[in-house]
């Protein structure tokens, strides 16, 4: 019974100040309606970035990395009666290939979490058309292989990848190097490599990624064509992409491939390590403007329940002195400031998902983004609403406390 009394002394102390208590609401939905904004927009802007890096970096590179001689042949040789040391160690002038790339293969594919596997070999070289040169790196690839882990076929300007999977000496071309060589699909340029090595391939695609580094010296080639120039054998591959199932798992995968192949397993993560920092303070800095729009808007609950205790500290007296306790006190107090922060809330809730909507529908058309990167997502609506409620009831106690603390005699007498 003293639920529904508590209740309906609540609702009447919220009708009696209208403007007050729409001043408070108002509030809290300015604070929930940025908190989705600003979720939306950070959300959807860490997507697009990390989509823009996977579209150019494997899940996992796996490769050869360069070794400094130790001394395990001085080991073997004079056994453990000696301790050997090598002063000024350097680095082993060895090939970075794999040996046997397609045993590795197997054995990378035996992982279950494994889902695309590339191998590839690159090299730097210099193409010219005409008299113009210019320097960049000729990739070696199966391009359907490449274009099911990368999407390259999403990025042709001209031509497709499989034009050059049917062409023995096809190339696809970056857009910034086609126009600084004034290359179109038909066309020949030359390839010379650094030990004098040169091939003349045909222009079947023209690819634009919209990352200027990127379009101005990549090249995609098949594999035989970047082993002929480097003048090695029908096995020498340099790198092998590796796609897993899910893509935050890739340091733990990598370690595990590392493991058992023997070889150097690169995670994305730790290939992007300056994005994914930049990323984190942007989320610090959302979340701090976050906290502090909350609390301003807890700070219009307390304030607005204070005056109404003091308006109505009469009123107080005379329901302690006719029975009420101090919790029920405390009742109405929290009841109207969770109906304030629930009210607020569910309007902060539609008006953060109405300006996040038509935000998204801001034509940005810069580079491959269309449209302003925004993101939906349920988690961030009920969050919302629960942080909104949290705030209400902590804005709300601390003046309930105080009124239930009143004494009604000093109160009637005075």
């Amino acid at each position: 019974m003293k639920i529904g009394v508590n209740t309906d002394i609540a609702i009447t102390y919220l009708l009696a100040r209208k403007r007050q208590t729409a001043v408070a609401a108002l509030g809290v939905t300015f604070g929930i309606s940025m908190y989705i904004f600003i979720n939306s927009i950070i959300t959807g802007t860490n997507e697009y970035f990390e989509k823009a890096t996977l579209n150019t970096t494997p899940h996992i590179r796996l490769y050869r990395d360069n070794e400094t001689c130790n001394t395990s042949m001085l080991d073997r040789f004079a056994g453990k009666q000696t301790i050997n040391l090598i002063s000024n160690p350097q680095l082993v002038p060895e090939d970075n290939r794999f040996y046997n790339p397609q045993s590795v293969v197997s054995q990378v594919k035996q992982n279950k979490e494994v889902r695309e596997i590339s191998m590839q070999v690159t090299a730097n070289v210099i193409y010219s058309s005409s008299t113009v040169e210019q320097n960049g790196t000729v990739y070696g690839v199966n391009i359907l292989e490449q274009d099911k882990m990368f999407d390259i076929e999403s990025t042709m300007l001209s031509g497709s990848v499989r034009d050059l999977d049917k062409s023995i000496d096809g190339i696809l071309i970056g857009s910034g190097l086609a126009r600084k060589l004034s290359l179109k699909s038909g066309d020949r340029v030359r390839l010379a490599c650094f030990n004098g090595s040169s091939k003349m391939l045909r222009v079947v695609g023209i690819f634009q990624t919209t990352i200027k580094s990127l379009d101005d010296t990549k090249t995609y080639v098949n594999i035989p064509v970047v082993q002929q120039l480097l003048q090695k054998d029908r096995n020498y591959i340099t790198d092998i992409y590796i796609n897993i199932q899910d893509h935050t798992r890739a340091p733990a995968v990598a370690l595990n491939i590392a493991r058992i192949t023997g070889y150097t397993a690169e995670s994305w993560q730790t290939a992007n390590q300056q994005s994914l920092a930049a990323r984190h303070i942007r989320d610090i800095i959302a979340n701090a403007m976050l906290m502090a729009i909350l609390v301003v808007a807890g700070f219009g609950i307390y304030n607005i329940l204070n005056m109404v205790i003091y308006e109505k500290i009469k009123e107080i007296a005379i329901l302690k002195a006719t029975g009420f306790a101090g919790r029920h006190i405390v009742a109405v107090f929290i009841g109207q400031a969770l109906f304030i922060g629930i009210f607020g809330s569910l309007l902060g809730l539609l008006l953060g998902y109405l300006i996040s909507y038509f935000v998204s529908r801001i034509y940005i058309g810069v580079g491959n983004v269309t449209y302003l990167p925004m993101a939906f997502y349920t988690k961030h609506y009920m969050q919302g609403l629960l942080f909104g409620i949290i705030t209400a009831f902590f804005a709300g106690y601390v003046p309930s406390v105080k009124a239930s603390k009143v004494d009604p005699v000093k109160i009637i007498r005075g």
